[in-house]
């Protein structure tokens, strides 16, 4: 199930926002629904409920095949928020509430791709479209450091579903994703 959400401009915004969770038991994931949200913690309380106990939440938020959000919370607190790009925040209703309060950019956005190219082989590197905000960290100790993130947010023609499914893949909660997709 897709969600949508009234745009800033009045028009619909779908989205698929999926819960990933880490419990005593391994991954588990749920969609959840953004629908009346009043503001990023909001949605952070939607997370805790998939799983109150759980060591590790986060929260893919795929906005109208352009834009990704990563929630995290560590055993329900501190919440950390990246964002693939900072328009999604004037773009629509949705990307406001969940972006609108970081106002830190992510530095050195080339150079971190670049280096993280180059590590791939990926001999082919553009300047980003993209314009990154938040917290790039939030993954590193889940085996995908900031600049593996930023190179998956710049790679050209990558749609926030593949972004998704190759950071879950990453992590290992590849297959919990894709079922959750597929249900």
């Amino acid at each position: 199930m897709v969600g949508a959400n009234q745009g800033m401009s009045g028009g619909t915004v779908s989205y698929f926002a999926a819960a990933v969770v880490r419990g005593a038991n391994g991954w588990s994931t749920a969609e959840i629904t953004l629908n009346g949200a009043s503001d990023v913690e909001d949605v952070a309380d939607r997370l805790r409920d998939v799983e109150p106990d759980a060591e590790i939440s986060l929260l893919f938020v795929e906005s109208d095949d352009s834009y990704l959000v990563i929630l995290r919370l560590d055993e329900g607190e501190d919440l950390r928020v990246f964002g693939s790009d900072a328009a999604f925040a004037e773009e629509s209703r949705l990307g406001a509430l969940l972006l609108g309060e970081i106002e830190e950019a992510v530095p050195d956005l080339d150079a971190e791709t670049a280096a993280a190219e180059a590590e791939e082989g990926d001999e082919e590197s553009s300047p980003p479209d993209s314009d990154p905000v938040g917290d790039a960290d939030l993954l590193t100790d889940l085996g995908v450091p900031s600049s593996r993130l930023l190179a998956i947010c710049a790679h050209e023609g990558l749609l926030p579903s593949d972004m998704t499914a190759e950071v879950c893949q990453a992590i290992g909660c590849g297959d919990e994703i894709e079922e959750l997709r597929e249900a």
